[in-house]
């Protein structure tokens, strides 16, 4: 019967892809993985040479010789960084399977989702520990959390917007209103450790006032 064919509308909305959303995967993962490798090869290269001096220790304040060499820098017996030349590579593979027009079930997209938290958890202990403990600003972990927090937001309200997380018709779009602006969630994110730093380490003057 006609009554029982989906609606145009219905086909769109079951058809089309998050193009831009998949783009930023993409490019996030990216730049996270990039800085993680990088990481990777200054903490071989101390394993080499005990006398090498990492290129990103900038001063005593922004360096990252540091945090390697720190318990919290090997959290599990191993560099911390190879864990995220490994996890970035999630976001890359996901955006680019929605590229190619990959459809992605319910579980797949929580797991993703329960992965982020974790990610987001452990970045939030080791700006802690960065901050409070060992005093420093890593450059390349502060790269790594400035990735970290907009996919963990974005992919958040993404999944309550679509209702991964089986929410209602209600709930769906109460998230796609409030999509477009979780640019906010993201900017407090970052006051979050710009405060931190700043009531911990005084690090805007610090760094550019000195």
């Amino acid at each position: 019967m006609l009554c029982d064919n989906p609606s145009v509308t219905e086909i769109q909305q079951q058809t089309k892809r998050p193009i831009y959303f998949a783009i930023f995967l993409i490019v996030a993962g990216v730049i996270g993985w990039f800085a993680a490798f990088d990481l990777t090869l200054e903490k071989i290269q101390t394993l080499i040479n005990p006398e090498y001096s990492p290129s990103c220790n900038i001063s005593p304040l922004v360096q990252c010789g540091l945090n390697m060499s720190s318990n919290q820098g090997s959290v599990f017996g191993f560099p911390n960084s190879i864990i995220g030349v490994a996890a970035f590579m999630a976001p890359i593979f996901v955006g680019v399977s929605i590229l190619a027009g990959a459809r992605f079930a319910r579980w797949y997209w929580i797991t993703f989702n329960v992965g982020m938290l974790g990610a987001i958890a452990f970045v939030g202990w080791l700006s802690y520990e960065s901050i409070f403990v060992l005093g420093t600003l890593c450059p390349y972990c502060l790269v790594v959390w400035s990735v970290v927090i907009p996919l963990f937001f974005y992919l958040s309200v993404f999944n309550l917007k679509e209702g991964h997380f089986g929410n209602g018709e209600r709930s769906r779009d109460l998230f796609r209103q409030v999509y477009p602006w979780t640019w906010i969630l993201v900017l407090l994110g970052y006051m979050v450790i710009v405060v931190e730093a700043q009531l911990r380490l005084d690090a805007i003057t610090s760094i550019f006032f000195r």
